[in-house]
């Protein structure tokens, strides 16, 4: 058996086959990029639960022949108008770079082998392969080199899969070692490849906490909606006996501000701008909740070669150990021109020594990243004389460590460089050996090379991000370890002596953990330690990000909280990412963790408004309805709901509606945490009970009393002066404490928020004073007795959120401490 294998030559289709074919429709058509088409979008974005609410209420608005109260409608052209054009840019965004970042396949057609769009592949095409490929469709295969295809990503077998000519040959999997060819069988969305795309690179917001969290308080509120508008439509037409007109306005002012209308807008749009920002900084979101999963992580696994090193390299020094230099810079031509997908190192040497011998090969072992080594054995092309049986890789695996050449290349490698081993065999290089790693034969050590590897002129600024912001790092890579320490160390990531050589590594996760606690740089890793080090980091509660570009290290990115690959990395590597740096920049991470982070942070900000308004609304509503109930059951006066839906709606533009927005695309570097839901709570929950206290007696204090009151008679729904004024006073009382929760919300200051806050202030009191607003809005503060009242409320009321504010930390504390001692 020769390790160049099985081969069935072909020259692939020819150009009229692929026309032919292409009329037929057997092309390899894949599904959207983002998954959603745009009528998608639009549907997704209309019907909602928050506009089927608001559209019911608008409808019964209109019923009335209010128009004016029905300015809350605008609402649902703006929920469903922004969020389709967000989506829509971020969608092309998405679409143009998945073409940039895609897997090209290498189709044969005509004899020649070429580049080409996975969707231009067609039925019976054939494409070639090699180590770090993806197989793009479905396929047998028809060529076979030592051809090894790892199948992890469909089966879950981490182990390499051997194909022989003739073997069904999977989409979704990738060449681990050696070379070949398959034909294309299966296309388009019979492909298992077009199903994984369709699976796993959708644009989506599911499966986060952020959205989940939302999602559950959205769901509360709807039922309680029903209870509130029940006692709000009792309370108004059978109670207060107001018409049916007034009683339906009044039913719609109380149950309009307990929808967070804006609240799944403003995430939507958050979201999206996240990807368009990060988009123009060439980084592909493979998975939208990757922003917000990244900006939790706490552990950030670097691959040395093509992260913290650029990925290009040039020999730096030939060491011959005793023999010919000529004979030995003659086998490293030749090792160069044969190799058939020749990686970094060997393409350094190709040009050093670009004019090989006319030596053919007769046996090939492909490197693996299991075994650290390639071979080839040689003859001469013209006299069929053996040339030697070639190795080259790792001296520490293919040397004796306590020999005098390690310890050379230990030296070496201590000062950064990578060094490799240039080794002859007595045997054929593809001789199996009893575990599968060694080489075969007697290795006869012939020179040491030393290549030079350029560390990437950002690595050190972005390491020292991290640092600043409390990630830490951990140095994984396949070189040696010294090698690997002495990059890091240059980095300011550890020292030599800190190296760890993971041969040495235990296989118990609890001892694995405690040593990556205690070291930083890990060299010598195979791909099934990095796989069982990021799960003993995640093991310990960290949220690890892994960041990688080979095939080595496609299960690691895998299983880790966020897979980061580079853009000319493996296409394996890229197709399990949820990110992929198609500039290769190791820089770009922080602004990614950045966008994260502001995503994050300011929804949590703005859901504090949104959620603070819902409690208020439903409170007010019970307490009016109870109120009045209370009123017919003991004979005294009962209470209408004081606004009318106008009045809901202008509370809201500048204390929620302008500021949540501003605040949802600010920047924003406060660390990521978990418990979104309760922390939110904690501070909506105790600020909305305090408006709504203080609104409703404000209003008791200055209600008029009388039949019909707040919305008029029975016949008409407009309001007495003395019900403008009552509805007044509560209004400037609502909206004066609602704008300091936003002076809360907003902290810590800078000029930006102060002029929000001024801003907002200053609206408010135009909107107020101006005779035009006044009869526009059914507003009339001219009653200073009166608005006394709202200004003595308000400030009460400024001051009690103020005090549940600073206490708010000490209450989470409680919370925790009952959380984790509940006896």
């Amino acid at each position: 058996m020769t390790a160049l294998g099985e081969t069935h030559v072909t020259t692939g289709l020819t150009a009229a086959q692929v026309a032919e074919r292409v009329a037929a429709g057997q092309v390899n058509v894949l599904p959207d990029r983002s998954g959603r088409s745009v009528l998608d979008i639009v549907r997704a974005n209309v019907l909602t639960r928050i506009n089927a609410i608001l559209g019911v209420l608008f409808i019964i608005v209109m019923t009335t022949g209010s128009i004016i109260n029905g300015a809350f409608g605008l609402l649902i052209i703006a929920n469903s108008g922004i969020g389709i054009i967000q989506e829509i840019r971020a969608k092309r965004t998405l679409d143009a770079l998945a073409i940039v970042g895609q897997t090209r396949p290498m189709v044969r057609r005509d004899g020649v082998a070429a580049e080409i769009a996975p969707s231009e592949v067609v039925l019976g095409d054939i494409i070639e392969l090699g180590p770090g490929d993806q197989i793009v469709v479905d396929g047998e295969t028809v060529e076979a080199g030592a051809l090894d295809v790892d199948e992890s990503l469909l089966t879950g077998e981490a182990d390499a899969v051997f194909k022989s000519v003739g073997d069904p040959i999977l989409s979704g999997s990738f060449v681990v070692s050696g070379s070949g060819a398959y034909r294309a069988t299966k296309v388009g969305r019979d492909a298992y490849a077009a199903q994984l795309a369709e699976e796993a690179s959708k644009f989506t917001l599911v499966n986060s906490e952020l959205r989940n969290g939302i999602d559950k308080i959205l769901r509360i509120i709807t039922w309680l909606l029903i209870p509130a508008g029940l006692l709000t439509i009792v309370n108004q037409l059978f109670i207060s006996e107001n018409g049916i007109k007034a009683a339906l306005l009044g039913m719609v002012a109380a149950l309009v501000p307990m929808v967070p209308e804006g609240l799944v807008l403003m995430t939507s749009i958050a979201f999206a701008v996240g990807v368009v920002r990060l988009g123009r900084r060439q980084c592909l979101v493979n998975e939208l909740p990757a922003i917000e999963g990244l900006a939790r992580v706490n552990v950030v696994c670097a691959d040395k070669t093509g992260t913290l090193t650029e990925n290009g390299m040039r020999l730096a020094q030939l060491v011959p150990l005793g023999d010919d230099r000529a004979q030995l810079e003659e086998a490293l031509a030749a090792l160069a021109a044969h190799d058939p997908r020749p990686n970094a190192s060997v393409q350094a040497m190709a040009e050093a020594y670009p004019v090989a011998p006319e030596w053919s090969a007769t046996h090939i072992a492909p490197f693996t990243s299991a075994k650290k080594w390639s071979g080839i054995s040689f003859q001469d092309t013209t006299t069929a004389q053996g040339q030697g049986n070639w190795l080259l890789g790792a001296p520490d695996m293919l040397l004796d460590p306590a020999s005098e050449t390690a310890a050379r290349a230990t030296e070496l490698g201590s000062e950064g460089l990578r060094v490799l081993l240039l080794a002859s065999t007595d045997q054929p290089v593809d001789t199996p050996t009893d575990d599968g790693l060694s080489a075969p034969g007697h290795v006869v050590p012939r020179a040491l090379i030393a290549l030079e590897q350029r560390v990437r002129p950002d690595a050190r600024e972005t390491l020292d991000y991290f640092a600043s912001q409390h990630v830490a790092v951990k140095v994984i890579s396949g070189d040696n370890a010294v090698s690997v320490g002495a990059v890091a160390g240059s980095l300011g990531l550890g020292t030599v002596d800190d190296a760890v050589d993971a041969r040495s590594l235990p296989t118990d996760q609890d001892e694995l953990a405690d040593v990556l606690d205690g070291h930083t740089t890990f060299g010598r890793v195979r791909p099934d330690q990095k796989r069982a080090m990021v799960g003993a980091l995640q093991g310990r509660g960290n949220t690890v990000a892994m960041t990688g570009d080979g095939v080595n290290d496609v299960l690691a990115l895998k299983d880790a909280d966020i897979g980061v690959a580079m853009g000319s990395g493996s296409s394996a590597s890229r197709s399990v990412a949820q990110i992929v740096l198609l500039d290769n920049k190791f820089a770009t991470l922080p602004y990614v963790v950045g966008e994260g982070r502001r995503v994050i942070g300011n929804i949590e900000r703005v859901s504090n408004l949104f959620l603070t308004k819902t409690v208020y609304a439903v409170l007010l509503a019970l307490m009016i309805g109870i109120a009045g109930v209370a009123g017919e059951l003991f004979g005294f006066t009962p209470i209408s709901y004081p606004f009318q839906p106008i009045h809901v709606t202008i509370s809201a533009w500048f204390t929620i509606g302008v500021p949540a927005f501003v605040l949802s695309l600010a920047p924003n570097n406060e660390r990521a945490r978990g418990g979104f839901v309760g922390r939110v709570l904690r501070l909506a929950i105790p600020s909305g009970i305090v408006i709504a206290v203080c609104t409703f007696v404000a209003y008791a204090l200055v209600y008029p009393g009388g039949e019909g009151v707040a919305l008029g008679s029975k016949d008409s729904v407009e309001m007495t002066p003395e019900q403008t004024q009552a509805a007044t006073t509560a209004l400037i009382t609502l909206i004066a404490i609602a704008l300091w929760v936003l002076a809360v919300v907003a902290r810590p200051y800078n000029w930006w928020k102060v002029v929000l806050l001024v801003g907002s202030a200053l609206a408010y009191v135009l909107i107020f004073s101006l005779p035009f607003t006044q009869e526009l809005f059914k507003l009339d503060p001219t009653d200073w007795s009166k608005t006394g009242i709202a200004v003595i409320a308000s400030a009460i009321g400024i001051v009690a959120v103020e005090v549940l504010w600073r206490l708010n930390p000490t209450i989470a504390a409680w919370f925790s401490k009952v959380k984790s001692n509940p006896q």
